[in-house]
Parts: C-alpha cells; sequence; structure tokens
C-alpha cells in the first residue's frame, strides 16, 4: 500500500491486527498508537496494559493462547505476595513485572510515557513506531448500576459483572495528543486510517475523547476502516457485546458502526455477518473471516482492511 497507515489500537484484538499489519507494512509505513486508559499504578507500579499487548505481540513475545501477557511466563512474585498478605486481584507475571519495573523508574526520571515506549520497543526489537496516545494520563471510570468503578476494578477485579451505565474518561479535555499521534494525523502522505478491532468503549473511545483527535479524523482526507471486533452477534474476546446490550445498542456489529457512526468510511466485518448485516448510506461495507489465530490469519486480515482502504481512496 502507498502512503502511510496510522492504527488505532488497544486490547488483545488491537494487538493481533496490529502484528498482522506490521508484517504486511514496512516501518515507515505505519504508526501504530495505543489506549492508554486503561493504564493505572499498582504496587507502586506504572502498568500500561495495551501498550505491553501491543509490543509484545510486535516483539513476537505474546501469550497467545492466554491472549495477553508474555508466554513462558511464572507467577512466583504473585504466589509470594499472596504469602504476605497483599493484593492480589491483579496478577503481574515475573517476567512482566521488568517491563512495569523499568517504566516506572523513568516516568520518575521525568521520561515521557512516549520516550519510554520508545526505549521499551527498541530493546525488544520492534521496529514499528509505538506510541501511547497522549504522554498526559488519561483513566476510564467506568459507570455502573453499582456505581463508578476505576477501569481495572471493573476488568479485572470484578470480572465485567456489573451493569455499564456509561464511561467517563478522566484527565481526557486536560490531555494533549502525544507527538507520535499528532505527527501521523498530520502525514501529508496519511493514505489510511485503520481502527482495530479493539473495544470501541473503552480501547478507540479515549483517544477520541482527547481533544482533536475526532476533528482530525472526521477532516482528513485518509479513508477510516474498523474492523469489527464483533462476529455473530458475540466478542471475540472481553466485554464488547455486554456493553453493547446494556447501553441500548445492538449487540452485533451493527451497533459497532452505530456506535462509530460518520467516523468511519469502511467497515470490514465478518463472514458469518454477510446475511444480516445492511447499512445504509455511504458506509463501505466488505466481509472477511476476521479471525485471528495464527500469523497467516492476521495478515489476511491486516491485508483485507488496507485493501478496503485503498479502494476507498481511489473514488
Amino acid at each position: 500500500m502507498e502512503g502511510h497507515v496510522l492504527a488505532l489500537a488497544g486490547g488483545v484484538g488491537g494487538a493481533k491486527l496490529v502484528r498482522g499489519l506490521s508484517q504486511v507494512l514496512a516501518p515507515e509505513q505505519l504508526t501504530v498508537v495505543v489506549n492508554t486508559a486503561d493504564d493505572f499504578e499498582h504496587l507502586g507500579l506504572s502498568v500500561s496494559p495495551d501498550l505491553d499487548s501491543v509490543m509484545y505481540a510486535l516483539a513476537g513475545l505474546n501469550d497467545t493462547e492466554r491472549g495477553w501477557g508474555l508466554t513462558g511466563e511464572t507467577w512466583r512474585f504473585m504466589h509470594a505476595l499472596g504469602r504476605l498478605d497483599a493484593p492480589t486481584w491483579f496478577s503481574l507475571g515475573d517476567q512482566d513485572l521488568a517491563t512495569h519495573v523499568v517504566r516506572t523508574e523513568m516516568l520518575r526520571n521525568g521520561a515521557t510515557l512516549s520516550e519510554v515506549t520508545q526505549h521499551l520497543a527498541k530493546v525488544l526489537g520492534i521496529e514499528h513506531p509505538v506510541f501511547p496516545m497522549s504522554d498526559q494520563a488519561v483513566r476510564t471510570m467506568v459507570q455502573t448500576t453499582d456505581g463508578p468503578l476505576e477501569f481495572q476494578r471493573y476488568f479485572v477485579q470484578h470480572q465485567c459483572a456489573p451493569e455499564v451505565t456509561g464511561f467517563q474518561f478522566v484527565g481526557a479535555a486536560e490531555a494533549k495528543m502525544s507527538p507520535g499521534l499528532a505527527a501521523a494525523l498530520t502525514r501529508a502522505d496519511l493514505s489510511a486510517v485503520i481502527i482495530c478491532p479493539s473495544n470501541p468503549f473503552i480501547s478507540i473511545d479515549p483517544m477520541l475523547a482527547i481533544a482533536g483527535v475526532r476533528s482530525a479524523l472526521l477532516n482528513t482526507s485518509a479513508p477510516c476502516v474498523a474492523v469489527t471486533p464483533i462476529v455473530g452477534g458475540n466478542a471475540i474476546k472481553g466485554p464488547a457485546a455486554k456493553m453493547l446490550s446494556e447501553l441500548g445498542l445492538s449487540q452485533s456489529a451493527e451497533g459497532i458502526v452505530e456506535h462509530y457512526g460518520d467516523l468511519l468510511d469502511g467497515f470490514l466485518a465478518d463472514e458469518q455477518d454477510r446475511h444480516s448485516l445492511g447499512f445504509d448510506g455511504a458506509l463501505d461495507l466488505k466481509f472477511d473471516n476476521t479471525l485471528m489465530k495464527s500469523d497467516e490469519d492476521r495478515q489476511r486480515v491486516a491485508r483485507a482492511a488496507l485493501a478496503q482502504a485503498q479502494r476507498l481512496a481511489t473514488l
């Protein structure tokens, strides 16, 4: 594909497609921007779950069976915490712990999150540029029928059980785009924006809440194509389908499109939904097998999304 591609990602689905995009695009053709509203302080450490999932996937170090964390991970640190009656609701693997220690120390010494991420990517052997959405803290608060919950409390401690009524992205109004995101959105050769199959409410919406991001995406001439995180009415992983239902949207790929609205020029849905989806208006709808179980699958979906964007760019 000619030109430059901006991928917006978060979570396991986002990491999978980013891996595929990195295998079909050269480093100079791709910028990856990752949600950081899931970040939090835990046991004195700065934890960035989505950034780490994307970096581990790009480095080929992620645990593909579990869907998160590092392959070959061990848990002696967590077992020791349990013996000391310390909080164990959020698991930190022994290898993963090193990432959080380095990030925390660099931030404490004055580095920005972008600088930390560039360092970690470099030492992990990642050639494609990866950036956080912002260097300022943005934190997702999940509004539920049980009251507001910090995202990781909702997601991990409560296992997404409370009924969701909405979201608040604390700090988004004051946060600025990271230098990497700002630069990608203003590139003269930006040819496509790919919204990865990430949860739209908790992975993509926090990025859109940062001043200037949504308007820049709406105003760019580059087509914006989203890949569905919903197949056959269910999320491949995570609470996206549950959230759609609780927020009064269709628990389907149509609900995702309805949520993104005029942000999208194209939508890549799964073959399973070919006979159940139909959108009015100008949205370009394509179908493919969007399940990504192998690198071959990830490359296939990446090529399908890029081909759709490239075709839209010529219309």
